[in-house]
């Protein structure tokens, strides 16, 4: 049995359910979400694969923020394919709510890059999700896992993890 469960994923951790504090998520880049209608189940909760879109939305931009676009990682060749991912839903959301996705690269190892998020409320009081996302760089052509990061990719995650330990 614990061998099993060293072999488990590890989930994101729980934090304070009903107020998670602010400088937790200090540095963090921020892409704020509004419910729609498509993002809900017929009660107008959101759908829980809804989420995971407002995620790669946020590392999408997050990336672009420091000067990578994936239209140009992709043109290199390099797609960046999720292997692993762990979600924890603290409390759902509903139509109409705003939310913001924070997100950081926690860490990259070769070619895994591993991302953290949380989803919450504007005002900071509320935690509706956290996640632990790993990627790895992947060679579109052969199909398979790379080698080494591109160098102007490697460059710019190395500016974003600067960030994030200051």
């Amino acid at each position: 049995m614990s061998e099993e469960k060293s072999n488990q994923p590890k989930l994101p951790p729980t934090s304070a359910l009903d107020s998670p504090s602010n400088h937790e998520f200090e540095n963090w880049f921020e892409y704020p979400v509004r419910v729609q209608p498509h993002h809900t189940d017929y009660a107008g909760i959101v759908w829980h694969g809804s989420y995971l879109a407002w995620m790669e939305e946020a590392r999408v931009e997050c990336l672009r923020s420091i000067g990578i676009e994936f239209a140009d990682l992709v043109a290199l060749g390099c797609d960046l394919p999720v292997v692993e991912l762990s979600v924890r839903y603290h409390r759902s959301m509903q139509l109409g709510m705003v939310a913001i996705v924070k997100t950081r690269m926690a860490e990259v190892t070769g070619v895994r890059i591993d991302w953290d998020y949380a989803i919450i409320s504007t005002d900071g009081q509320q935690l509706y999700v956290t996640a632990k996302v790993t990627l790895v760089a992947l060679d579109r052509e052969r199909g398979k896992i790379m080698r080494q990061l591109p160098p102007t990719f490697k460059d710019a995650l190395a500016k974003i993890s600067a960030l994030n330990n200051n």
